[in-house]
């Protein structure tokens, strides 16, 4: 009953903060949330799926094939112009590995043309990825990787972050925050050297949710009870 209340909550604030919040009971509306995949699109897909869902009975899968052509994404422009909020349940039918690998690309014109701001997995952990310089957070040092986690697999995990104009980002896995997936005035962050040397600030104008590898990894996604917001949403 709470979800379905925040989810009418959310239907009902005014288009002025730009949010956008589905848990595809409806089905999936491609109007709504297009494909989104770059460059081009050889073997991914997504597809309503009603065998596994989060809440309800539907949830978006995305199988993604490998390599960067494999890539594959469902998303939105609707974006605030302000802080970005992103709550999504997420599962995961295979570990994060040591390759490099996106489940969130952002475009953001701040970083050049067609460029984005990724968050995915490397050295086995949650990481954010500018593709303008190839810079991660945290740095993926063995102090670095210590300060992030893993992606759980085979169940519904809530994923949340926030973005700022100011530069601030915060992930939160379940609730908990991630320390190294952290950049926030106030709070210190050792392993964020690399991501901060360019005296970053999200502008991001798109959110898509989907698979890219850079290397031959295969994986599938489902994605459920997706909120984008000028606030925070919660699990």
């Amino acid at each position: 009953m709470f979800r379905q209340l925040a989810f009418f909550a959310l239907a009902v604030l005014p288009s002025s903060f730009a949010q956008i919040s589905d848990n595809f009971e409806s089905g999936w509306d491609q109007t709504k949330w297009p494909i989104y995949a770059p460059d081009c699109n050889q073997g991914g897909s997504v597809s309503l799926d009603s065998t596994t869902a989060h809440s309800g009975k539907n949830s978006i899968k995305v199988s993604g094939a490998g390599g960067y052509c494999g890539h594959i994404f469902f998303g939105s422009t609707k974006v605030p112009t302000g802080d970005v909020y992103v709550r999504t349940y997420l599962k995961a039918q295979n570990a994060l590995n040591a390759n490099h690998v996106s489940f969130i690309t952002m475009t953001d014109n701040g970083l050049g043309t067609n460029k984005h701001l990724r968050i995915g997995g490397q050295s086995n952990i949650l990481m954010y990825n500018r593709e303008s310089d190839d810079a991660t957070l945290p740095d993926l040092s063995p102090q670095g990787i210590a300060t992030s986690e893993a992606l759980p697999t085979g169940a519904w995990e809530c994923f949340e972050y926030h973005l700022g104009k100011d530069g601030t980002i915060e992930t939160w896995l379940n609730n908990e925050t991630i320390p190294g997936l952290t950049v926030k005035t106030g709070v210190s962050n050792p392993n964020d050297q690399q991501w901060v040397r360019a005296n970053y600030k999200p502008a991001v104008s798109a959110i898509y949710f989907g698979w890219e590898s850079y290397g031959g990894d295969v994986n599938t996604f489902w994605y459920d009870d997706v909120a984008i917001s000028s606030t925070r949403v919660g699990c």
